[in-house]
């Protein structure tokens, strides 16, 4: 079967455009920028495309700069999205100067066909390259099944792209977009491929960001924003692990809030909502890189601290300090807490033990008269 180029390049527009029609219906509006990124691509690529076919039979340079300009911008939304799921991605400036200078320089030089098609070619094969680059060494936790089938998309575009470019710039065998050169044709063969695979990849991708996302609200409380006791309990597990493993220093520190029945009976529960909120700032500003904390439920929150028991005691001191000066002035009323404290010891290996002496500890405070620290008998 004789393959036409220009059938091959108008079915993946068309599929383009379907894609970018059914895409938001199947993520649905309350999307990641990364999804609105992916789904801006796909349509950048499906209106470029579309563009170069026109471009042969009217507004030739207007429609063709058009085309080119889209591809790159595609391109870079892509990559935008790329920042979104696996974190900072380098060359940035010089995907941007790329994005700029490669519709640019093509209608400038227009006159010269030899210079605009090696020169949009080039500079499209070297974005696609940035791009490819960009979905390796991820500084955010994602599968690399989906970054390596990408990649080898983008970088099989470049090659048969940029070899499309030295066709043009250096022989007479490609004359013109349509020409049916084996390059040509297989650079259309090649870009419907990689136009689905690439689609499956990007698809992946989401859905590994929407299963994450999932993760994180299970095991994030919502109205403090801190861990709830199954994301404390699935990370204090792996923290006493470790810590057991290189024999480090443990502490772990109950709170409670004072009084708060009270709060909620006499203020209201919009009151207690902000005292429990206020708290949560307060121990997110209290505790260091790599401590843990959570809300546990109701008023009862918990801590894990990567020391010893002086560095719960002055965890607590700290804390205190902050609510006394904050809560009269941020809630209209004065708020306090009782607190257990437990050090890690030999012998213990589970997060459940350390806990339970620490929830014990908070016993004793609480029966001492409340608004203090009671540490657990080792």
């Amino acid at each position: 079967m004789k393959l036409d180029f220009v059938t091959l390049m108008t079915v993946m527009a068309a599929n383009l455009f379907m894609i970018s029609a059914v895409l938001p219906l199947i993520m649905g509006r309350d999307v990641s920028r990364a999804a609105r990124h992916v789904q801006a691509s796909l349509l950048l690529q499906a209106v470029g495309w579309a563009a170069i076919i026109a471009s042969s039979s009217f507004w030739d340079q207007t429609l063709s700069t058009l085309a080119i300009a889209c591809q790159t911008a595609a391109q870079w939304a892509l990559y935008r999205a790329l920042e979104e799921w696996l974190g900072p991605r380098p060359l940035r400036r010089t995907l941007l100067v790329l994005v700029v200078a490669a519709p640019l320089g093509y209608t400038l030089g227009f006159d010269h066909y030899a210079w605009r098609v090696g020169w949009a070619n080039g500079l499209l094969a070297a974005t696609l390259c940035v791009v490819a680059r960009a979905t390796q060494a991820p500084l955010i936790l994602a599968d690399s099944r989906w970054r390596h089938l990408l990649m080898g998309c983008l970088l099989s575009s470049a090659v048969f792209t940029l070899a499309r470019g030295l066709l043009g710039a250096f022989t007479d065998q490609y004359p013109s977009f349509r020409t049916p050169h084996p390059v040509n044709l297989a650079a259309a063969v090649v870009t419907n491929v990689s136009l689905v695979l690439g689609t499956v990849a990007v698809l992946v991708a989401w859905r590994y960001e929407a299963e994450q996302k999932l993760r994180t609200l299970a095991m994030t409380d919502g109205l403090t924003g801190l861990l709830n006791r199954r994301g404390f309990t699935h990370q204090g597990e792996n923290l006493i692990s470790h810590a057991w493993h290189h024999r480090l220093p443990m502490t772990a520190l109950m709170l409670d809030l004072d009084h708060f029945k009270l709060i909620n009976d006499t203020l209201g529960h919009e009151a207690g909502d902000r005292a429990l909120q206020l708290f949560a700032r307060l121990l997110q500003e209290t505790h260091r890189s790599g401590d843990l904390i959570a809300r546990l439920g109701g008023e009862e929150f918990g801590v894990l601290l990567h020391n010893a028991a002086p560095a719960g005691e002055a965890f607590d001191r700290r804390l205190r300090e902050r609510l006394r000066k904050t809560s009269a002035a941020e809630l209209g009323f004065e708020l306090d807490f009782s607190a257990g404290m437990a050090t890690l010891q030999a012998g213990e290996g589970t997060l459940a033990s350390l806990m339970a002496r620490a929830d014990a500890a908070l016993y004793e405070a609480k029966a001492s008269g409340r608004g203090r620290l009671t540490a657990a008998a080792v």
